[in-house]
């Protein structure tokens, strides 16, 4: 079982980047899937969560309007993305994807099964 992270960077605020989280070695079709960000002294926050279908999506209501989910459901990987728009300084922090099995309470942490390694996102003033 693998989720690798991808995508990060320095950008400008205003910018956009999109990130990838690539899940591979499981049945990920079958699972939630989640962004976290962790940013400097803060603890680990909830982003953004999509359903195995893709028919269903929740975000923190600090990116709603300007971070956009999406997965890509292929045979044997699973693919979900993070589209991330006028980004802001305070955007600043190291992205994790995650999964789970079931669409309940989904802000948190603790109820993800697995981890990805994290992507630096770095958003300049």
């Amino acid at each position: 079982v693998q989720l690798q992270a991808s995508g990060g960077g320095l950008v400008q605020a205003g910018d956009s980047l999109r990130l990838s989280c690539a899940a591979s070695g499981g049945t990920f079709s079958s699972y939630v899937m989640a962004w976290f960000r962790q940013a400097p002294g803060k603890e680990r926050a909830f982003v953004a969560a999509i359903s195995r279908s893709g028919g269903s999506t929740y975000y923190a209501d600090s990116v709603k309007g300007r971070f956009t989910i999406s997965r890509d459901n292929a045979e044997n990987t699973v693919t979900v993305y993070l589209q991330m728009n006028s980004l802001k300084p305070e955007d600043t922090a190291v992205y994790y994807c995650a999964s789970r099995d079931l669409w309940r309470n989904i802000m948190k942490e603790r109820e993800y099964d697995y981890w990805g390694k994290g992507t630096q996102v770095t958003v300049s003033s």
